[in-house]
């Protein structure tokens, strides 16, 4: 008995596909000429934002990849690798690496937590529209999260669901 049911995968994506972004016919989307393409800021890595965090602790500490390195029982070339965020570790060389830094994995990821609250109201900043006034004299701002907040005497907000 055969199936006449067609052999292809299904694909999952993993972040929802705009209309715009992935027409159903598979055609890449056509753009108005001399128009760029908009680009949206990317998401920062985590093995970004956990390598920023153990440089900058090594190098408030004043210490060396050796000495650090040396500390964590790691190689001094992955350690760096590692600050740079060329490598994705483990949970046991993270806490090693951290260990050799005085903190624990919990301090990791707080201070991964921060950076990443950090860039993140970066991003948001950037995304931010101007205000636009309407007929009436009442101010409608689109912040960066898509949330429409009218103005239409100071102190007085409204949130629109």
């Amino acid at each position: 008995m055969t199936s006449h049911a067609p052999n292809r995968a299904r694909v999952v994506p993993l972040r929802p596909r705009t209309a715009e972004a992935a027409p159903e016919s598979g055609q890449q989307p056509r753009q108005k000429s001399g128009q760029q393409p908009e680009k949206q800021p990317r998401e920062p890595l985590w093995r970004h934002l956990v390598g920023d965090v153990l440089r900058r602790e090594r190098l408030a500490q004043e210490r060396t990849l050796k000495d650090v390195a040396e500390a964590a029982r790691i190689s001094m070339p992955y350690l760096s690798e590692l600050e740079r965020g060329r490598k994705e570790a483990s949970s046991e060389v993270l806490a090693a690496a951290a260990g050799a830094l005085g903190l624990g994995l919990a301090d990791l990821l707080a201070l991964s937590h921060g950076e990443l609250v950090r860039l993140d109201r970066a991003r948001t900043r950037q995304d931010r529209r101007p205000a636009k006034v309407t007929g009436d004299g009442t101010v409608t701002a689109l912040g960066g999260r898509g949330r429409q907040g009218t103005w239409s005497r100071p102190g007085d907000v409204r949130l629109a669901a």
